[in-house]
C-alpha cells in the first residue's frame, strides 16, 4: 500500500471526516416534505427536488491524498412525505420495507459509456414527443432536474478542486460533467459521482454490479496508450474502495455494515469464456491490502475455473472479511433460464445487498419481499402428527401447509407502493424510452421469498420419519409432552435428539432427501403465481434477518432445540451438528436440485483462524471450494473465526475495532453488531481441514 493510500485510510479509519457532518434539520432539509405537502408537489417531482436539495446543501470536502472526490456531509435523508401522509399511503398500500427503492443494479456501464451530458439529451428528445401523457412529462421533467443537480453537484467540487491547487482532479471532474469518461480516473470518478448520488436519493442498498467487466475496458485502455501503469491503475482502484467505506456507516440496513455495496467478479458468458481479468485479481488483492468491509466481493465461479483464481479467493478468506462469496454459474445460469430468464440476462446475473441473483440495467426485482419458515409449519404441522398413519401421509400435510403459507405470503404484496426514484430511472435500460420511473416496474419484475430454519425442519421430520414412524422408539404422547414442555423431564431424550439423531450435514441421505423435498415443496408452491407487476415469485435459501425473528416465537422442536433457541443462518446445518471437517457438510448441501430455489442464499461455513498454517492449507481450501461447485452447490460463504478472540472482542470491544465477520449475507464489524448476533455468530460451528 502506498503512502497516500495509508494516509487516506488512516483518515477514513479514525473518523476523522466525521468532523464536515451535519444533520438534515439543521440545514432545514427535514421540512421540505411540509413544504411539499403545502404546495400539493406531486411524488415524482419531491424525489428530484429532494435529491437537488441534499447536493446543494453538500459541503464539498477534499481529502488529504484523495483524487476521486465526493465525501458524505449530511447525515440522513430526508423523506419526501410528512408522517400523515405516510399514514395514508399505508392505508392504501402495502410497502416493502421503508418504501423507498432498494435492492437493484443500475446501468453503470451504460451511464459511463453515455456520459451525463448525452443522456440528458436522450430525455431532453424524449420530452419533445407530443404524445406523452402528463405523467410521462412529469417523469422526463424530474429526471432532467436530477441530471442537472448532479452536474451541478461536479462543478461545485471542480471548483474546490481548482482552489486547493489540484489540478488533475479538477481536470477529470470537468471532463465528465458533460463527456463520457475517457480514462481508468475519470471512469472510477463518475462511478463515484452516479453511486454517491444514489444513496443521496433515497435508494438503499445499491450493489456495484459486475465492476470488473465494466471499469476493465478503461484499464486496458490506458494501459495500451501508456497512460499508467499496474502499481497507478492498482493504487487508483484501492482508493475507489476507500470512497465505499468513507460513508459506510450512514448506509445502514438492519445493522452497520448490511448496507448492499457489493461488486461481482468474474463469470461466464454465453460463449463459453471465464472472464477474471486484471482487474478482477486487482479488486481481490485490494480488499486483501484494506482489510476493510467494503465492498463485498462475490466471485462468480465454477466446475472449470482455474484453480489459481479459488486461491486468489481463499487468500481473501484467510483475511477473516467474511468474502469473497462464491457464486455457481453451472447452477446459477440454468436456473434462471428454467424460470424464463433471457440468456442474455441470465449470463450477466449480479448479486444484490446479500446473495439474491438479480438481473441488473433492468430488473425491479424485489429480492427479499419476504420469507417462509420451515421450521414453522412443521411445528404446526406437527400438533396434528397423531392423524397421520404413515410417515409419507404426513409429509403430504406438511407439503400443504408450504403451499398454503407460499399462497399467504403471495397475496399479502399487493398494491405495492415505492417512492419515486427519477435519478435511480435515469441509470436504468428502457425507462426514458417508457417514459416512466423505474419504481413502476422494470423488463423482470420477479419477488424473491426467503426460507429459514430447513435444517431445524429437515432434522425434525428425520427425527419423526425415524423414531416415531419406523422405529416406534418414540411414542406419540412422549414426543409431545416432551416438545409441549420444552424437554423439561425429558432431558435424556433431548441429549438424544440432538446429538445421535440423523441431521443434514453428515451425507446422510434421508435428512438430505427430506431437506431437498422441503426445497421443492417450497418452489412448487411459488410456481406459477404471479405479481400483480406480472412477475413471477423466486424460492430461496436464503434467510436475512428472518433467522432472528422466526426463531424468537419457534416452539421446541423434534430436533432437540428448545423454545426460542437459535435456528441457523441460511442454507446451513444445524447449530447441534458437531463434525470436525465441511467435506460432509458440503456433499449434503449439494444435493438438493438448487437450480429450482435459486433466488439464492448460501451454505454458511464457519472456519477456524487455526486451519491457516501455510500455502499448502490455502490451495486446500480453494480444492475444497471447487469440488462443492462440481458437486452442484450453488452459492457460498466462509467465515474465519477464533471464538477466543469473539469473547474477548464482546468484554473489550475498544481491543478489536477492526474485527470483521460474515453475519448473514454481509460484513460487519463484530463490536458494532447488535448482541443477539454476536452471540450466534459466538454460537457457530468450527471446522478444520
Amino acid at each position: 500500500m502506498i503512502e497516500r493510500i495509508n494516509v487516506l485510510k488512516s483518515f477514513i479509519w479514525d473518523r476523522k471526516h466525521h468532523a464536515f457532518r451535519t444533520a438534515p434539520e439543521k440545514l432545514g432539509l427535514d421540512r421540505l416534505c411540509d413544504t411539499f405537502k403545502a404546495g400539493g408537489v406531486h411524488p415524482q417531482e419531491r424525489s428530484a427536488h429532494m435529491l437537488k436539495a441534499m447536493l446543494e446543501a453538500e459541503r464539498p470536502v477534499i481529502l488529504e491524498g484523495e483524487t476521486i472526490v465526493a465525501t458524505r456531509t449530511i447525515t440522513r435523508v430526508p423523506s419526501v412525505f410528512t408522517e400523515d401522509e405516510w399514514d395514508e399511503i399505508k392505508k392504501h398500500h402495502t410497502l416493502h420495507e421503508r418504501g423507498t427503492l432498494s435492492n437493484i443494479s443500475a446501468d453503470y456501464e451504460g451511464i459511463l459509456r453515455d456520459g451525463l451530458g448525452l443522456r440528458k439529451r436522450q430525455v431532453e428528445d424524449r420530452a419533445k414527443d407530443k404524445g406523452l401523457s402528463g405523467d410521462q412529462k412529469r417523469f422526463l421533467a424530474s429526471a432532467k432536474e436530477c441530471i442537472e443537480a448532479v452536474q451541478e453537484f461536479i462543478v461545485k467540487y471542480q471548483r474546490c478542486a481548482e482552489s486547493a491547487g489540484l489540478k488533475t482532479v479538477a481536470d477529470n471532474l470537468a471532463h465528465i460533467r458533460e463527456k463520457a469518461p475517457e480514462t481508468l480516473h475519470q471512469a472510477l470518478q463518475l462511478l463515484r459521482i452516479v453511486h454517491f448520488a444514489l444513496w443521496e436519493s433515497d435508494c438503499y442498498h445499491n450493489t456495484l454490479g459486475r465492476f470488473d467487466q465494466y471499469i476493465y475496458p478503461y484499464y486496458k485502455a490506458d494501459k495500451e496508450a501508456g497512460l499508467l501503469t499496474d502499481d497507478e491503475a492498482f493504487d487508483l482502484i484501492e482508493e475507489f474502495f476507500l470512497t465505499c467505506n468513507k460513508d459506510s456507516d450512514l448506509y445502514i440496513g438492519m445493522q452497520q455494515g448490511d448496507n448492499g455495496q457489493s461488486i461481482v467478479l468474474g463469470g461466464r458468458n454465453q460463449k463459453g469464456e471465464y472472464l477474471f481479468n486484471e482487474v478482477s485479481e486487482m479488486c481481490l488483492r485490494a480488499s486483501y491490502e484494506l482489510g476493510l468491509i467494503d465492498p463485498k466481493i462475490n466471485l462468480r465461479c465454477d466446475g472449470q475455473t482455474p484453480l489459481e483464481v479459488y486461491k486468489m479467493g481463499a487468500r481473501l478468506t484467510k483475511r477473516g472479511l467474511g468474502f469473497p462469496q462464491y457464486d455457481n454459474d453451472d447452477v446459477v445460469i440454468p436456473g434462471l433460464l428454467k424460470l424464463g430468464y433471457s440468456p442474455e440476462d441470465a449470463y450477466n446475473y449480479v448479486v444484490a445487498a446479500c446473495w439474491e441473483f438479480i438481473v441488473p440495467k433492468n430488473g425491479m426485482e424485489i429480492v427479499n419481499i419476504d420469507a417462509l419458515s420451515f421450521a414453522g409449519v412443521v411445528s404446526d404441522a406437527l400438533e396434528h402428527l397423531g392423524d397421520y398413519p404413515t410417515y409419507e401421509a404426513f409429509y403430504a400435510y406438511v407439503d400443504s401447509m408450504i403451499k398454503a403459507e407460499c399462497d399467504r405470503i403471495t397475496k399479502g404484496h399487493d398494491n405495492l407502493y415505492i417512492v419515486p426514484a427519477p435519478w435511480m430511472s435515469m441509470l436504468m435500460g428502457g425507462t426514458i424510452e417508457r417514459a416512466q420511473d423505474i419504481t413502476l416496474g422494470g423488463n423482470s419484475n420477479n419477488y424473491g421469498v426467503h426460507g429459514t430454519g430447513l435444517s431445524t425442519a429437515a432434522d425434525s421430520l428425520a427425527v419423526i420419519k425415524k423414531y416415531y414412524y419406523e422405529e416406534k422408539s418414540i411414542p406419540l404422547d412422549e414426543l409431545m409432552d416432551a416438545i409441549h414442555n420444552d424437554f423439561k423431564g425429558h432431558e435424556s431424550l433431548q441429549e438424544m435428539l440432538r446429538n445421535e439423531a440423523p441431521k443434514m450435514g453428515l451425507d446422510q441421505e434421508e435428512p438430505d432427501a427430506i431437506g431437498g423435498a422441503l426445497l421443492a415443496s417450497f418452489a412448487q408452491g411459488l410456481s406459477g403465481k404471479r405479481n400483480e407487476r406480472g412477475g413471477i415469485w423466486r424460492a430461496g435459501t436464503g434467510t436475512a434477518m428472518y433467522y432472528i425473528f422466526h426463531a424468537k416465537d419457534l416452539p421446541a422442536t423434534p430436533d432437540g432445540r428448545c423454545a426460542g433457541e437459535v435456528i441457523p443462518a441460511n442454507f446451513t446445518p444445524s447449530m447441534f451438528l458437531r463434525h470436525q471437517g465441511p467435506v460432509s457438510v458440503m456433499r449434503s448441501f449439494s444435493k438438493q436440485h438448487l437450480e429450482d430455489t435459486i433466488n439464492g442464499g448460501p451454505l454458511t461455513i464457519e472456519l477456524d483462524q487455526s486451519i491457516f498454517r501455510n500455502e499448502e492449507t490455502i490451495e486446500k481450501l480453494a480444492m475444497l471450494i471447487r469440488n462443492y461447485m462440481r458437486l452442484g452447490g450453488h452459492q457460498l460463504q466462509l467465515n474465519t473465526l477464533n471464538r477466543e478472540t469473539l469473547l474477548d472482542a464482546k468484554k473489550h470491544p475498544e481491543r478489536h475495532r477492526d474485527l470483521i465477520v460474515r453475519v448473514w449475507g454481509w460484513s460487519g464489524y463484530f463490536v458494532e453488531l447488535d448482541e443477539c448476533y454476536q452471540n450466534h455468530i459466538i454460537e457457530r460451528i468450527k471446522y478444520q481441514l
